[in-house]
C-alpha cells in the first residue's frame, strides 16, 4: 500500500527548469531550503527537522539523528513542507539552482530506492525518505571525492533531482560495466554496484587532467548522467575570476581590458 502522497506534476523550461506540483487537499510536498519558487493561496509552509518521512519515529532523538545525517551530505538541518490546507487543488513550484535538467523519479517503479549525488535532491512527495548513503569500500571512501557520501531516496512516491547541463539515462544489463567521472554521476538504482577505480599509468595520473580515479558502475540497473557537474562549473568560473585577463591572448593586453570597461 502506498505510503507517500500521490502528487501530480509538470516540468517547465529548457535550460533553467522548474517543476510545478499539484496538491490535492491535505497533500504535502517537501523541498530543500532555497528550492521554493511560488505557490497558490491555500498552501501552508512549515519548516521541519530531517527528511519529512512520516514513517520515522516522532521522538526528538530520531529527528535529531535524521537532521544530523543531512549535515553530512552538505544540506541544511531543515527542510520545508508545503501542505494544501484548502478545499480545492493548489500548486507549488520549485526551481532548479543552476542550468540543467530536473529528473522525475517514480520510486515505486525504480525498486523503492535510488542513490543520488548529495547536492542533487530538489523536492519530493511527503513520505519519501531522504537519507545518507555511505560507500563502504575502502577505495571509494578514501578516493571517491564527490561520490563518497551520497543521498538515498526511499519510498514509493515521486522525487525530483536536479543535474547540470544535458542529462541522459542509461540502462545497464547484468554484468555490463560503465566507467564515469564521479562528478558526472547524478543517480543510480540500488541494484547497481558502485566502486572507485584507479586510472593507472603515470602519464594519465600527471598529465591527464581528468583526475586519478573514476567511478565504475556494474549492472543491472539504471544510471542518470550529467554533462556539467556544478563543481566543474564553479572551478571554471573561479579560474576566470582569479586569472589575469592578459592571458586570454589579446595583443592589446591592458588596453583591451580598458576598452572592455575593466580599467583596474
Amino acid at each position: 500500500m502506498p505510503t507517500a502522497h500521490e502528487i501530480d506534476y509538470r516540468i517547465y523550461g529548457e535550460e533553467m527548469q522548474y517543476v510545478d506540483v499539484e496538491l490535492d487537499p491535505g497533500e504535502t510536498a517537501i523541498a530543500e531550503a532555497g528550492a521554493f519558487m511560488m505557490m497558490d493561496d491555500g498552501i501552508q509552509m512549515q519548516t521541519i527537522f530531517g527528511d519529512g518521512n512520516q514513517q520515522q519515529g516522532g521522538g526528538l532523538l530520531n529527528k535529531l539523528f535524521s537532521a544530523g545525517k543531512r549535515l553530512l551530505t552538505g544540506e541544511s538541518l531543515f527542510m520545508t513542507a508545503f501542505t494544501n490546507v484548502g478545499h480545492g487543488k493548489r500548486r507549488v513550484a520549485f526551481a532548479s539552482p543552476y542550468p540543467g535538467k530536473i529528473i522525475p523519479l517514480d520510486l515505486a517503479e525504480l525498486g523503492h530506492y535510488v542513490v543520488c549525488q548529495k547536492d542533487a535532491f530538489l523536492c519530493a512527495a511527503r513520505g519519501v525518505s531522504v537519507g545518507i548513503e555511505f560507500q563502504r569500500r575502502l577505495g571509494t571512501g578514501l578516493f571517491g571525492g564527490e561520490g563518497f557520501i551520497m543521498q538515498k531516496l526511499e519510498g514509493d512516491g515521486m522525487a525530483f533531482v536536479h543535474a547540470g547541463g544535458h542529462v541522459f539515462e542509461r540502462t545497464l544489463q547484468a554484468g555490463e560495466t560503465l566507467r564515469i567521472d564521479t562528478g558526472c554521476l547524478v543517480a543510480y538504482t540500488h541494484t547497481i554496484q558502485y566502486d572507485i577505480q584507479f586510472v593507472g599509468g603515470i602519464r594519465n595520473t600527471i598529465f591527464g587532467g581528468e583526475g586519478v580515479f573514476f567511478a565504475t558502475l556494474r549492472g543491472p540497473g539504471k544510471v542518470w548522467i550529467q554533462t556539467l557537474p556544478v563543481s566543474r562549473l564553479a572551478s571554471r568560473i573561479l579560474s576566470y575570476a582569479t586569472t589575469n585577463r592578459k592571458e586570454e591572448g589579446s595583443l592589446l593586453g591592458g588596453l583591451g581590458n580598458l576598452l572592455d570597461g575593466d580599467g583596474r
